[in-house]
């Protein structure tokens, strides 16, 4: 699986995982809830200080989200 389809799908289980909605995520994170939903559906690719504010914010690392 490619790095573009591992991390929507990382995401969303990491978000489910927390039992948090798009903008509660995203008000934690400093992101708006519109990026949320852009990186879990696929339709942008997260800068990477997006990356690592979503990696802290889900205590775990840049490589896990990305499927390294």
């Amino acid at each position: 699986m490619a790095y573009e389809d591992e991390l929507p799908t990382k995401l969303r289980m990491e978000r489910a995982r927390v039992k948090k909605t798009q903008a509660q995520v995203a008000a934690e994170t400093g992101l708006t809830a519109a990026a949320i939903c852009h990186y879990e559906n696929g339709e942008m690719v997260p800068t990477l200080q997006s990356l690592r504010a979503l990696a802290d914010f889900y205590c775990t690392t840049i490589d896990y989200l990305v499927g390294r």
